[in-house]
């Protein structure tokens, strides 16, 4: 590739037209580079998750841990845990549920205890005692889902994948900033101003979407995942480690790339590809297309395909209303330059 330091600035006329000419080789040698680069970033930022894989695994699980028990079954929810260790949470049928203080309780958290026997020091019996404070109740209601890895090598097949996910995302900036090395020199002015904004507000808004799934989304959809399952009669004792990171990494991959329908949209009517009157035309086709994106990314809830087709619509609806204000103004200053 050339130093950046010998490089000849671009007259007007070659900004206009694209850039300089560059031999197909000169565009292959560049090329290689760039892969070069973005394969080199990758692979330190997979090293990295590799290196910090039980604290990125949390990551993952913390919107398992942010879903709630379904409140449908009508008795109660009780929870049992023995120091440090969760061992299940059950429901009770109606007849069958706690007596006392804690019968009209719907989530009740109770902790076994080993304690020694008051007449005999050699005989110890369980204790169970209820926990009042409102974070172990909290974990009552928890899914406690248990994740687990069903073969010799689950685990390592879940840490590279978690891994490969979690280095791409923190690869991104310096793939996308060797990608744009790579093209926009040889864009036109207006295109290289349309490509960075869109590439600016695409970032923000990918980010948006992974976040809104994963604080927000993830934990009904979880829910919803284990509601269904019962629905249908199957118990859900446990999930395997590899489906459970596919879930949660194609779901919020999706998601952020469901945000990026304003930045294609928008982008299109900057350079005149579309206009106001296309993108009302197939507004309904685009709300299709929103509610078989949730069916296709969501478990089969409907509830959590609104909830994410509904953004996905929304921010449709903002991207044409950006595109009538721009077609208006413009109108606007064709007007007042014919008026002059």
């Amino acid at each position: 590739m050339s130093d950046n330091n010998n490089e000849v600035p671009l007259t007007t006329e070659e900004e206009e037209s694209g850039g300089p000419v560059k031999a197909f080789l000169e565009h292959l040698e560049d090329l290689r580079w760039v892969l070069i680069k973005s394969l080199a970033a990758l692979g330190v930022a997979v090293v990295v998750c590799l290196l910090a894989g039980n604290q990125v695994i949390k990551l993952f699980l913390w919107p398992l841990s942010q879903a709630r028990t379904a409140y449908s079954h009508p008795g109660q929810i009780v929870s049992l845990s023995f120091l440090t260790n969760h061992l299940g949470t059950f429901r009770l049928a109606e007849e069958h549920k706690l007596i006392g203080p804690y019968s009209s309780n719907r989530v009740v958290a109770l902790a076994v205890e080993l304690a020694p026997s008051d007449t005999d020091g050699n005989l110890w019996f369980l204790r169970v005692r209820p926990e009042e404070n409102a974070a172990a109740v909290a974990a009552a209601a928890s899914l406690n889902v248990p994740i687990v890895t069903l073969s010799p090598a689950g685990g390592f097949v879940v840490a590279f994948r978690v891994a490969l996910w979690s280095g791409l995302v923190l690869a991104m900036p310096v793939i996308f900033y060797q990608i744009l090395a790579f093209l926009v020199p040889a864009l036109r002015r207006v295109e290289k101003q349309c490509v960075r904004a869109g590439l600016t507000y695409g970032l923000g808004l990918f980010v948006l979407g992974v976040a809104f799934c994963y604080f927000v989304l993830m934990p009904v959809a979880l829910t919803a995942s284990v509601q269904y399952s019962e629905w249908l009669g199957f118990s859900v004792p446990q999930w395997q480690a590899e489906d459970y990171v596919r879930f949660v990494s194609k779901f919020m991959l999706g998601m952020g790339l469901g945000f990026q329908v304003p930045v294609v949209v928008l982008v299109l009517v900057k350079l005149g590809l579309v206009d106001y009157a296309k993108l009302s035309a197939i507004r309904r086709y685009v709300i299709v297309v929103s509610f078989g994106v949730g069916a296709m990314l969501t478990p089969p809830d409907v509830a959590t395909q609104v909830m994410m087709a509904i953004p996905l619509q929304i921010l449709y609806e903002v991207s044409v209303g950006i595109a009538w204000y721009r077609e208006r103004r413009e109108k606007t200053r064709a007007v007042a330059v014919v008026a002059a």
